[in-house]
């Protein structure tokens, strides 16, 4: 896999896409969706001080907490020094998005959905669960408002394409099999190769 993105740029990169599709394993979809945005905001920084006059200039490093799919009640990525919080899901259940949302008393909650459905899709469609469940518009509304952004498939496909016209490749193939290694326990004593990066 490591040798893929600079022997087989076109393999690479459609080894990527493969993986960001509906029917994938979640663990998978994880994965790279994390290190997909872990690149993609990397790329980004902000100025920020305690005074005008102390300004200081800091790239945004995302930060994955856990295992995938641990049902440790955990929040899936967290953004430095922002302070976002992701969470990695493969259902559109209001359920499930309020609980999270729960978990962090109402703060703002990015949600990476495992669909192709559009971000105002799936939010309407959890609105209208929600309005089934709780009939009142004021508590709805309050849920809602945490949501701070719905990232789909399609918008994973487009950050990703922005990565590889950037040269961004092999940090998202490095970033995939660092993950990877954690994720199903490779380590160096495994037979698969001794070259740490590669799974």
């Amino acid at each position: 896999m490591s040798e893929l993105s600079e022997v087989d740029t076109e393999g690479a990169i459609e080894f990527i896409r493969a993986q960001l599709q509906p029917n994938v394993d979640a663990r998978i979809f994880e994965i790279v969706s994390y290190a997909i945005l872990k690149a993609y905001y990397g790329k980004q920084s902000i100025f920020w001080g305690w005074t005008a006059g102390d300004l200081q200039q800091e790239y945004l490093v995302l930060f994955k907490t856990g295992r995938t799919n641990a049902n440790d009640g955990g929040i899936d990525f967290v953004m430095k020094p922002l302070g976002r919080f992701f969470q990695v899901t493969e259902t559109i259940d209001v359920n499930k998005y309020f609980l999270d949302i729960d978990k962090i008393q109402r703060y703002p909650l990015t949600f990476v959905v495992k669909t192709n459905d559009g971000p105002d899709v799936v939010q309407q469609r959890l609105i209208e669960q929600a309005q089934r469940k709780y009939g009142i518009t004021a508590i709805v509304e309050r849920y809602v408002e945490a949501i701070e952004e719905i990232i789909n498939i399609p918008l994973l496909l487009t950050v990703f394409e922005s990565l590889v016209e950037s040269g961004k490749l092999s940090d998202v193939m490095a970033e995939i099999i660092r993950q990877s290694r954690v994720e199903f326990n490779y380590d160096d004593d495994d037979e698969i190769t001794d070259d740490e990066n590669v799974l």
